[in-house]
């Protein structure tokens, strides 16, 4: 069994980048590592782009394939799973199946799952750590071609609340700087 982790956050607080970095760190503490991102367990084209390229309302529910990602990831490392997951289910860029193999994940390792708008999806996750960024910094740090995706992200704070529901809550307002909030005070 793994340690399944989400790492959160909208696409300007770079989750993949903290999870890269956790990746880096957890060996030299005695733990193996697994970053498996979300945007490998993305839907086709057909169906994430259905209401078209810049609808905010399907990248909020209709991009993630949150079966498949609890199916060939969170399940399998999770207690009494195989132990064996898929890292990749879907190559966005080229919008076919990514054909790759299953992986053994070895004993007691941390799985980490960067990507946007994870929690209210029921994901199996034992841990979340959500990058809280406000919307102002969102709108700052988003490149204009994405700002399209900005209501998706105001819609998910309001709905889910991942601030509220995440175990650890980093302030990511600027990525390079980011602060741990735990119990409502900050750990620097």
């Amino acid at each position: 069994m793994a340690l399944r982790v989400a790492v959160d956050g909208p696409d300007a607080a770079t989750p993949g980048r903290l999870a890269a970095a956790l990746a880096d760190r957890l060996p030299s503490l005695g733990r193996a590592a697994l970053v498996v991102p979300a945007d490998g367990f993305y839907r086709p084209a057909s169906l994430r782009l259905e209401r078209g390229r810049t609808d905010p309302d399907a990248r909020y529910s209709d991009w993630l394939d949150a079966g498949a990602l609890t199916r060939e990831v969170l399940t399998p490392l999770g207690p009494r799973g195989s132990g064996e997951y898929l890292p990749v289910l879907w190559d966005v860029d080229r919008d076919r199946a990514a054909r790759a193999q299953r992986r053994p994940a070895p004993p007691g390792a941390v799985l980490l799952v960067p990507g946007a708008l994870l929690q209210g999806v029921g994901l199996p996750f034992d841990v979340v750590v959500h990058l809280r960024m406000s919307p102002a910094a969102r709108r700052r740090l988003t490149p204009p071609d994405r700002a399209w995706e900005l209501p998706a992200y105001d819609r998910y704070d309001d709905e889910v609340d991942p601030a509220g529901l995440a175990d650890a809550v980093v302030l990511a307002d600027h990525p390079d700087r980011p602060a741990l909030l735990l119990g409502g005070r900050f750990v620097s």
